[in-house]
């Protein structure tokens, strides 16, 4: 076994060992998503908790740092995310957190919300302070070695601490590596154990802490992990101080009720998967962030019962359909992407939009009624990332329906693609971007899309990419003010 004196591991979120908190800030942000939260209703937030036997605090004044990591885990959980807009915190809630609050109600139904989200939760997290070195899905390694028939479908409280939050990667070499060293460590003693503890005694003070006491017993409360207390195997000083954290054998295993929900993920979405890179050197950080908060599997809407409204997933999941189309330019599915682009622009009350296609036409000829104009939409696919864009095509596209601009829509592309079209009247929209806005439009039950905000920053932006200022135009209309 290799010896393990490191520093940098997971670092897991120990605000709160109790889910009942998570889901009270959760229901609070939420029910302020159109005013915004002061400094008074933080504070009334504190006292609502503190009625609730839900928090103890031990200032009196009631400090309201306590409530923003609250809403930091809330992030870091995959519940939303956090943005700055116009110099004020904002806190935009996923599908799948929209999902878990229409469902807050629903034991088992919330459990299972709760472990597709954590499905999501990768290294590196814009809402974490693990090294960026660390590059996979923390809780789906977890899970995959809680379905190891090897280890008998359960993990040690010291395991975790010991070796699982030092994994900076995972293959299918590494995941084999480590199932044979925790195999290896079962078969220690106590004492045995303690010794490698003592090792690095600060840094497994703190991994053993994260996980045992408050991380394991979250997701116990939250009702996606079974906890069984086991022997305390030594205690280890924490600093200088005169206070200790036990190192044990309490254990884990998945609930019988959500077994199948996890094969079902692993499948889908594996743990050798790997992760999206928030310093991507070919898109914004923001962009990134909203895709990787977009998670919303459709076995999840299946499994909880839940009626698919069949636009608004398929616009969550515009990026996938684009990447299909250029698959399957042949098949089946090549036209899925087209449709969920035309029910997408049809869903603006003042847009007509019609599928055109076929070789030398635009995807889409829309038209923005009150104006009289018409534009023309191109899905740009991302096989290997857009790399070009041919304006002079494009150009022939809009002559012959007589648009005044070409809205391109697409997941990915290259820097150098903005110099193809800077002196042309087109714009890109990252897909991801396109679908938050009519997602947050349909969660929030607005009938009456209007198209003009979108003409407007088209007209004053031609040659650019506008996610930016679409992604600003969503987090000021549907994210909640901190």
């Amino acid at each position: 076994m290799t010896l393990r004196i490191e520093s940098k591991k997971w670092i897991l979120y120990r605000h709160t060992r109790d889910f009942d908190k998570l889901c009270v800030v959760a229901e609070f942000l939420k029910s302020y998503s159109k005013t915004g939260i002061s400094t008074y209703e933080k504070t009334q937030l504190n006292l609502k908790l503190r009625e609730l036997e839900l928090y103890s605090e031990r200032n009196p004044e009631l400090p309201l740092d306590a409530i923003n990591h609250k809403i930091n885990q809330l992030s870091y959980y995959m519940f939303g995310y956090q943005a700055k807009i116009d110099m004020e915190d904002r806190f935009l809630f996923s599908p799948l957190g929209n999902l878990f609050l229409k469902y807050v109600e629903d034991k088992e139904k919330k459990a299972k919300i709760f472990l597709t989200m954590l499905w999501a939760v990768q290294y590196p997290h814009p809402h974490s302070g693990t090294d960026r070195e660390f590059q996979l899905y923390p809780f789906r390694l977890i899970y995959k070695l809680l379905s190891e028939p090897k280890l008998s479908n359960k993990l040690y409280a010291f395991e975790v601490a010991y070796s699982v939050v030092f994994q900076k990667e995972v293959t299918k070499t590494s995941y084999d590596v480590l199932v044979n060293e925790l195999l290896t460590l079962r078969n220690f003693s106590d004492e045995e154990i303690a010794q490698k503890f003592q090792e690095d005694r600060h840094v497994y003070v703190n991994s053993s802490y994260e996980w045992d006491y408050y991380v394991s017993s979250l997701f116990e409360s939250a009702g996606v992990l079974d906890k069984k207390d086991g022997v305390v195997i030594t205690k280890l000083q924490h600093g200088n101080k005169n206070t200790f954290r036990k190192i044990t054998r309490n254990e884990v295993s998945i609930p019988e009720n959500l077994i199948q929900l996890v094969q079902q993920l692993e499948i889908e979405y594996s743990f050798l998967e790997k992760p999206l890179l928030l310093n991507d050197p070919e898109q914004l950080k923001i962009d990134v962030i909203k895709e990787m908060y977009s998670f919303y599997p459709k076995m999840l809407l299946i499994e909880i019962g839940e009626v698919a409204d069949d636009i608004k997933f398929e616009l969550l999941n515009l990026p996938k359909l684009i990447e299909q189309y250029a698959n399957n330019n042949e098949g089946a599915e090549a036209y899925l992407f087209e449709d969920a682009l035309a029910d997408g622009f049809n869903m603006f009350y003042n847009v007509e939009a019609e599928k055109v296609g076929g070789a030398g036409n635009t995807d889409l000829e829309c038209i923005y009624i009150p104006k009289r104009k018409k534009f023309a939409v191109d899905a740009k696919s991302t096989k290997n990332k857009l790399s070009s864009v041919n304006a002079g095509r494009l150009e022939g596209h809009r002559e012959k329906i007589g648009g005044a601009y070409t809205i391109v829509v697409t997941p990915r592309y290259v820097p150098a693609v903005l110099q193809d079209i800077r002196t042309s009247p087109i714009v890109i929209i990252r897909a991801n971007t396109f679908s938050e806005y009519l997602y947050n439009c349909i969660n929030n039950d607005i009938r009456e899309i209007d198209y003009e905000d979108f003409d407007d920053i088209i007209i004053n932006n031609l040659g650019k990419d506008i996610s930016k200022n679409i992604s600003d135009l969503t987090i000021s209309r549907f994210a909640t003010k901190q």
